[in-house]
């Protein structure tokens, strides 16, 4: 049964410390963003309970481990086989520190566990080892294996991976049925523009990288949204199957001190959009990376403030709700009878 309650504000936040960036920057260049990451995370999960903000947190899986021996007994056997070899992070895992204290960069079991222990926060997958689901050498198995890896790693710490945010947002169709079979509900989905389209990291263009940037400041592109009418599909066209498609709607670009003066217009884009959905009954959701909060820390959290106080006054006009992403899956979709009956086998 497809049921819609509502508009809803989710949040999804892409946690992947250095495995997401080791093969765009070097470690020494990118420290300090990295260990500010560790200072953002309590200070917006701080911000986030002040509002009662729920947000759905992909986490990659190496991040879960407490010591550099349990990970390296728990790498899957079938791995993908990039024709980039920088994109593996196996050939290189053992340089990796001995545990979270010695390697702040690869390891976070600390801050998984306060995530979790806060209210309204969903950890997720955001594959076990920064899976790239559209570059050339990754297959279906290595893929299976992956979700599988970074699923058991999860489980072993207490908590059940519902959702998925595919890394580089390189979300693959023919890897959904294998979400679906291993118990992922929700997915988060690209917007349906030429700007924001899945993309192998050869495929991408400068035009591209302009065109997401100028949108963060002026409406080159309409925001999709999962539910309503906004976007010209009904909640129940787009749930037509597990794992639901629950949209991006905007990257939430991080402060930038040579933009200074393009804030207001930064934020007007967001607050606009924003009630642009809700008024029609959909679903706006924001992302970005904790990491991107890791430098400029106050400037950046004053700006989510703004956007939580826009999302209060939304709340009160529209009865929009603040939702994770299984949130949005669970109860704006699919009924909570027919997802147990078609996961009854994974729970």
């Amino acid at each position: 049964m497809v049921t819609s309650k509502g508009p809803s504000f989710v949040l999804s936040l892409d946690f992947e410390l250095y495995w997401g960036m080791r093969d765009l920057v070097s470690l020494d260049e990118y420290r300090a963003h990295l260990l500010g990451a560790r200072e953002a995370i309590p200070a917006m999960l701080e911000l986030f309970e002040r509002y009662g903000i729920h947000a759905t947190w992909a986490t990659v899986g190496l991040l879960f481990f407490e010591s550099r021996a349990e990970l390296l007994a728990c790498l899957p056997s079938t791995r993908p086989r990039y024709a980039r070899r920088q994109l593996c992070p196996f050939e290189g895992i053992l340089s990796v520190g001995k545990n979270e204290r010695e390697d702040p960069f690869h390891f976070a079991p600390s801050l998984i566990a306060q995530i979790a222990a806060t209210p309204g926060q969903e950890v997720a997958t955001h594959t076990f080892s920064h899976y790239y689901c559209l570059e050339r050498g990754q297959n279906k198995a290595a893929f299976r294996a992956d979700l599988l890896a970074a699923i058991s790693v999860a489980r072993r710490r207490g908590i059940k991976l519902s959702s998925i945010v595919f890394p580089r947002n390189q979300c693959n169709p023919a890897y959904l049925p294998i979400c679906r079979e291993l118990g992922i509900l929700a997915y988060r989905g690209n917007a349906d523009s030429w700007i924001y389209r899945s993309r192998a990291a050869e495929q991408e263009s400068s035009l591209r990288r302009v065109a997401r940037f100028a949108d963060s400041y002026l409406p080159l592109s309409r925001a999709s949204s999962m539910g309503g009418e906004y976007d010209g599909q009904t909640a129940g066209q787009k749930a037509a199957e597990l794992p639901v498609d629950v949209t991006a709607g905007r990257f939430l670009r991080p402060f930038d001190v040579r933009l200074r003066s393009a804030e207001r217009l930064r934020l007007l884009r967001i607050q606009r959009e924003f009630e642009q959905v809700v008024a029609a009954g959909g679903n706006y959701h924001l992302w970005w990376h904790p990491h991107n909060f890791g430098a400029n820390l106050q400037e950046n959290l004053s700006f989510l403030g703004e956007i939580f106080e826009h999302y209060l006054y939304l709340k009160q006009r529209y009865g929009v709700r603040t939702q994770s992403m299984l949130e949005v899956a669970l109860d704006s979709t699919i009924s909570p009878r027919e997802v147990h009956e078609e996961h009854a086998c994974t729970a």
